[in-house]
């Protein structure tokens, strides 16, 4: 079996499906928060609570921190496009349109990862995936159903899907980064400096940008739901992501987004009252076919029968 054909065994298909359920928590308590804070004051509290809750554990497990600036280069790389980016992009995109409507979006990172790894020469990009690109893009249309004009789509909802779109890519290079980069680094010690990283960036961007300080203190509500996007979404999230990683490799991993907008939509439904309409139906069920193909199971399984 070759590196492009790793498969995803029983043990990290459960994982999935537990961070399916963290990460799409996260279009929920994004909702929950945007209504008293703004986007990057979120995304500053997210990764630097997240980042208090994980330093005790370096402890306990006598996992040493990055010697000097050649060390901590990869992490501020990986904190940047996996963190920094996607997180402010897909917030400020929330702001627009409705949280299952986002997920649904951050389902198209596979699809990004499959293109970027294949620009980058490490994986093939074989046919299924050619295809599963196409599809998925069709879906996304589908999902949307909007009208390329040009002041509809850079006003409202049409920037909204732009910024979770630029998300997605983003999550897209921060896995060929993490391949890259990262390789030798243990689940828990990726997470932890990552995120230390990027709380030192979303300081200085939130501080120049939004100036928390200055903002009046939010409901009991709103905190409850910054420490479940901390501590749910974000510390556990990632511990459980890089263990993935490592195991099955980045295209893999990012299958999850398959099954976030099903999670995201139901909290979306139950606790924000959003409607789900047909439309984002049927673009979910196509970008999730899609997907379906370009992890190959499927059509092996039909040759399995036919043989």
């Amino acid at each position: 079996m070759t590196a492009n054909d790793v498969r995803i065994d029983a043990r990290d298909w459960s994982l999935l499906g537990l961070l399916s359920v963290l990460w799409g928590g996260s279009f929920f308590f994004n909702g929950v928060v945007l209504r008293e804070l703004p986007p990057l004051t979120l995304v500053l509290l997210r990764v630097a609570l997240a980042s208090i809750m994980l330093l005790p554990l370096l402890w306990v497990y006598r996992i040493d921190f990055p010697k000097g600036v050649s060390g901590w280069k990869p992490f501020f790389a990986i904190g940047l496009f996996n963190n920094v980016l996607p997180f402010s992009l897909i917030v400020v995109g929330q702001t627009t349109i409705p949280s299952g409507l986002a997920s649904i979006l951050n389902a198209t990172t596979p699809l990004f990862t499959v293109v970027v790894m294949a620009a980058a020469g490490e994986e093939k990009l074989q046919a299924r995936r050619i295809a599963g690109v196409i599809v998925g893009l069709i879906g996304v249309v589908i999902l949307r159903g909007w009208s390329f004009d040009g002041e509809g789509f850079w006003s409202g909802q049409g920037l909204g899907i732009l910024l979770c779109l630029l998300g997605a890519f983003s999550y897209g290079l921060s896995a060929l980064l993490a391949r890259r980069l990262l390789s030798n680094s243990t689940p828990l010690g990726t997470a932890t400096f990552q995120l230390l990283a990027s709380t030192v960036m979303m300081t200085a961007v939130a501080g120049i940008m939004e100036r928390p300080w200055r903002l009046p203190i939010p409901g009991a509500a709103t905190w409850f739901a910054v420490m479940g996007l901390a501590a749910l979404s974000t510390a556990l999230a990632y511990i459980v992501f890089f263990q993935i990683l490592r195991r099955s490799g980045a295209t893999n991993v990012m299958l999850v987004t398959l099954l976030i907008p099903v999670t995201a939509i139901v909290l979306g439904y139950l606790v924000l009252g959003e409607q789900i309409s047909p439309r984002e139906i049927a673009g979910a069920l196509v970008i999730g076919s899609a997907l379906l193909l370009i992890d190959g199971r499927v059509l092996e399984w039909f040759r399995g029968r036919l043989a």
